[in-house]
């Protein structure tokens, strides 16, 4: 049955909102501070959706029903009410939606391939179904921090971040190609939750490696087979800087020129955290321990488990750190943290007067240790890149083990430095 004024001025806040029904979709809705806010629920392209036409008494019963009445003629035609909204100057070529596939096609051939795809998906999955059909003007920035709650909501900061930041890169673009006038988004600075703190795995201080390394040369289990592919691991994930699972995993066709000048292990996409190949150079410490396990191993894996033609077990390497006495003070993860808080530490002295200088890039360690690159350009990288320096640098690493190794008398003068 039709709303009647008479019960429209009667209708009093509740606890919660509720609706009052005025027929093929058109209701009134009541919130708890007292406002009356008429809504037309319809469906376009299989996808519920509200339209809002104001709040009562400015929009009065007759205004409202004429309102429905002409979006329910523009959804016959088969048009979005919504888009199409009467008096809107709408260009289907200045929406947020066209503007960013401009966008996306004028950097697409700078990007790796399976990089801009996820880019693409974050935007349809997250931005385009609040923003896609706004024009650019039209987008303010609580519309813009309405997408950004969305994805907080479930509990991605790391993508809400990255999705402000394309939003920004598509009205920068729009900016430069004098389509519109301002970005929404740097007005939002501070709005966005704060990532959680971050829980970094246990790692040792460098002063305690070499003790560490001589109980890893040392280390006994079960089995001299077990005790050997055990410590192997270790070492390996060492001198490498990979996660477990990407070690674990490594098969013998994965390794090149383990003879020669350039010995590589080329990891698999299917394998690595951020979904591409990931090429780990290898030092002649490294290489010639991959060699020696794979001329040990039966199956098609370098680190084979208990069982045959099966991997090393996900807990062999950890619970070996754990037998050794490192429970809660050193994880196999950590070992990335160890090498990479060596790599950033090292200094060189160049120049007149002289200044000090990383000897090493932070892309050089970034990449050996197969980070995500927020920043979207440096992020698009060929997989071999900076492979020369990264060897020299894995190299530098292996000799510093060695050195370190196996003598008692470096725990002292390490602690000392």
């Amino acid at each position: 049955m039709a709303l009647s004024e008479i019960q429209i001025k009667k209708a009093k806040a509740a606890e919660r909102p509720y609706k009052l029904a005025d027929g093929e979709g058109l209701f009134l809705l009541v919130q708890k501070n007292g406002s009356k806010l008429w809504r037309l629920k319809y469906r376009c392209h299989g996808k519920e959706k509200l339209l809002s036409f104001g709040a009562y008494p400015e929009v009065g019963i007759a205004a409202a029903r004429e309102l429905k009445k002409v979006a329910k003629g523009v959804l016959a035609e088969g048009r979005d009410p919504m888009v199409h909204k009467p008096g809107r100057d709408f260009e289907q070529a200045k929406t947020f939606r066209a503007i960013a596939t401009m966008w996306h096609q004028n950097r697409a051939g700078s990007l790796d391939p399976a990089h801009a795809k996820r880019v693409w998906s974050r935007m349809d999955q997250d931005v385009f179904p609040v923003l896609g059909e706004l024009m650019m003007h039209e987008i303010t920035p609580p519309e813009v921090l309405k997408v950004i709650r969305k994805i907080e909501e479930r509990g991605a900061l790391d993508i809400s971040r990255r999705a402000k930041q394309c939003i920004g890169q598509v009205f920068q673009f729009a900016i430069a190609s004098g389509l519109c006038d301002s970005d929404p988004t740097a007005h939002l600075r501070g709005a966005l939750k704060p990532r959680p703190r971050v829980k970094h795995m246990a790692k040792l201080p460098l002063a305690q490696l070499p003790e560490l390394m001589i109980k890893i040369e040392q280390y006994q289990e079960e089995g001299e087979r077990r005790s050997e592919i055990t410590r192997a691991a270790l070492i390996f994930a060492l001198l490498t800087w990979v996660r477990t699972k990407e070690l674990r995993f490594a098969k013998k066709h994965e390794f090149e020129d383990l003879g020669g000048p350039s010995p590589a292990w080329r990891i698999g996409a299917d394998r690595m955290k951020m979904g591409r190949e990931h090429i780990v150079p290898l030092s002649r410490q490294a290489a010639s321990l991959a060699e020696e396990m794979i001329s040990k191993s039966e199956g098609e894996y370098v680190f084979p488990g208990q069982k045959p033609k099966m991997p090393l077990s996900e807990n062999t390497m950890i619970y070996g750190l754990y037998r050794l006495g490192y429970h809660g003070r050193q994880t196999v993860h950590g070992f990335r943290g160890l090498a990479s808080t060596w790599a950033n530490e090292q200094l060189v002295e160049v120049g007149e007067p002289p200044m000090w200088i990383r000897r090493y890039h932070e892309d050089w360690v970034e990449l050996q240790l197969a980070h995500s690159e927020e920043n979207e350009v440096r992020g698009a990288y060929n997989a071999a890149e900076y492979l020369a320096p990264r060897r020299a640098m894995l190299q530098d690493w292996a000799d510093f083990l060695d050195s370190i190794g196996g003598k008692p008398q470096n725990i002292a003068v390490l602690r000392a430095a």
